[in-house]
This record gives C-alpha cells, structure tokens and sequence, in this order.
C-alpha cells in the first residue's frame, strides 16, 4: 500500500560513532524523500564525524576512519540537507529515540535552526514493537518476505524501513495511512525534547520528567529556583534539550508574576 500523504516525508537512517545521543556524530546519513505523488529522491552520503570512529562501532557498520577522512563535515552538508528536507514530516526505526535526536544535536552544532517541532514522526519500529515485537532484519522478513541484505549500510536500512511501513498498511487494516495518526501511533509519550527530560502533563505544561524536581513545571522550577536553569546548561545534557529549556525560560519573562 503507498502512502496517503499530504505533504512529503522523509525516511531517514544514521550510521554513527556510537550509541551516545549528545557526544557521537554522524559518519553516515541517507534521506529517502516521498512526495504526495509518489517521487521518490535520495540523498546520502558519508560524513567525516572529526572524532574517531571506535573499532567496536566499526564492527558494526564496517565504516572505518578511513572510510570518511575525505568525506564532507556535517557543517559542510547542513545546508543542503535542510534544503532537501524542507516541508518535510520524518520517519525511520527507531528515529525518534536515536536518529532524529542525533540529527538535532549536529543541526545545533552546525548553528542551523532546523524546526524539528512542526513536523510529524512515524517510527516504524514502534510500531513494529506494538505490532510484532522485533528487529528490523526480522521486520523486512516478516512482512516483505525478504532478507535484508547489507544491514547497517543507512542506504539499506532506510530503504527496507520505507517498505516495512508499506507493508504494514497493508497488512493491518486497523492502521490509518495518514501521516498525523501514524505519527500518533508512533509515539510513546508526549515528549518535548527529544531525550524525554521534559515532557507535558495532562495539562499540556512542560514538565521536569527526572531528578529532583520530576512532576514540576519547568517555569515554576526557574521562577522558583533560578539557579536550575544555569545548573543545566552548564551540564551535559543534549543541545536540544538545552534549545528548549531557553525558549521555556525567555517566554517567561514576558510573563507577569
């Protein structure tokens, strides 16, 4: 079943130096876009992380040091990646959790204001996890019959992510092809950043979601203990998750106590 889809999305897959959100850099990123018509446009390409890259990750998707010591830096590709990704919702497996924040994470290094908060996010993992319970070689066998072949090469998985999610439209007639309820049945919980430290409550306020003030509203936090804000800024917590701990706080000074 192709997508129903209003406006583009973009499969996207990262190979990285690691598993860690806020220190491990991209090595190698591909973006399948779909349009509502159905054209399909690639973009991928190796990146120099300029960190080296840890025998044991190395181990994993075979892109070595040498490998990406002429490729382009992130900075380099920034901008037409935000160019090709312009209008665009996203979607990969396991995107939301690692892919999409890593991504962020380099937008911000790179000091380009990439708005992550208007699109929409279908993570076929999750929904294969609600679904099936398995791995993405698993998914692609389960629901298109087929191995996958070059695993952990991104152009591969992000591909194979693409036509497991067509696969499961047609598989299961009670999921909608409609990017906004894909995107709904997609997530776990109602996060704003995307480590899951800020979260909204049953209210829809921006809530600490860890350590001491977990269950507080953020603004009442910063009015409340000032200091908090500087504590977190100064610590190691992702860009992103700092990029919206500052706008919490400068909308709040607009604000009459």
């Amino acid at each position: 079943m192709d997508l129903n889809l209003k406006r583009p999305i973009a499969f996207l897959d990262l190979e990285t130096t690691g598993i860690n959100v806020t220190n491990d850099r991209i090595v190698e990123l591909s973006v399948l876009k779909i349009s509502p018509n159905g054209k399909e446009e690639w973009m991928s390409t190796r990146v120099n992380p300029e960190i080296p890259i840890p025998p044991k990750t190395t181990a994993i998707h075979g892109i070595t040091d040498a490998d990406v010591a002429n490729a382009p830096v992130f900075r380099e590709v920034a901008k037409n990646l935000t160019a090709f990704l312009e209008g665009c919702d996203l979607a990969g497996f396991n995107a939301v959790k690692f892919d999409i924040p890593v991504l962020a994470e380099e937008f911000l290094r790179a000091n380009i204001d990439f708005n992550f908060r208007k699109r929409k996010y279908i993570d076929v993992q999750v929904i294969f996890h609600k679904k099936e319970q398995r791995t993405l070689s698993a998914a692609y066998q389960f629901y298109c019959e087929k191995s996958l072949v070059d695993a952990h090469s991104s152009k591969a998985d992000t591909q194979a992510t693409y036509d497991v999610l067509k696969s499961q439209l047609d598989r299961y007639s009670d999921l909608e092809n409609d990017v906004e309820k894909l995107a709904d049945f997609s997530c776990f919980n109602t996060n704003v950043d995307f480590a899951g430290r800020i979260i909204l409550d049953e209210n829809g306020v921006e809530t600490f979601n860890f350590g001491k003030h977990k269950g507080k509203g953020v603004e009442a936090v910063f009015a409340e203990e000032p200091a908090y804000y500087s504590w977190m800024m100064n610590s190691d917590f992702p860009l992103y998750t700092k990029k919206i701990l500052t706008e919490i706080k400068l909308r709040s000074f607009g604000k009459t106590k």
